[in-house]
């Protein structure tokens, strides 16, 4: 596919901007509600980091990238599965979901889903998006830019979350 500017790449990094816009109308919606019930964010101000480096990300794979360039099949239905574990996560923590680190005093820690075996797989996951989708039109220059410097933001946006959730029980199972 390639109309113009217009390729796989292209196309694809649209497509992830879209789900993404729509992401983050979720999380502003809860952390609305969440707000609203008592609800205190913590570590705001690297925040806009991380909307940099993802913005950042997709522009520059949409611009990186000659429209011509034909993806990996392969690595683009890993990308695929990849955001389907992120429906997961979003899914299980349902309500609590946001883009920032906003805790409910006295709420339970959620400990369903991906939650019961990985302590932060949304993380995981972003790591592993942030290599994949440029290595699946071979932009590796991208993948390992954003991976590097992914890894310290997120290695401080663990330590922000866990020290906002460390007087948490979890939620009695289902």
């Amino acid at each position: 596919m390639e109309f113009g500017w217009l390729g796989w790449a292209q196309a694809v990094a649209l497509l992830v901007a879209a789900q993404r816009l729509a992401e983050l109308a979720w999380a502003t919606r809860n952390e609305r509600r969440l707000r609203a019930a008592g609800a205190v964010e913590h570590g705001r101000r690297h925040y806009p980091l991380f909307v940099l480096l993802h913005g950042g990300w997709l522009i520059a794979l949409g611009l990186g990238v000659a429209p011509a360039t034909r993806p990996d099949w392969a690595l683009l239905g890993l990308f695929v599965l990849l955001q389907l574990a992120r429906l997961w996560v979003v899914a299980s923590l349902g309500r609590f979901w946001t883009t920032r680190v906003i805790t409910l005093p006295g709420a339970p820690l959620r400990r369903r889903g991906p939650y019961r075996w990985i302590a932060h797989p949304n993380y995981l996951v972003v790591a592993l998006e942030l290599a994949v989708l440029p290595l699946a039109f071979g932009a590796w220059w991208l993948a390992l830019a954003a991976s590097l410097l992914n890894l310290p933001l997120t290695w401080h946006r663990i330590r922000v979350e866990e020290a906002a959730l460390a007087d948490r029980a979890p939620a009695p199972p289902r």
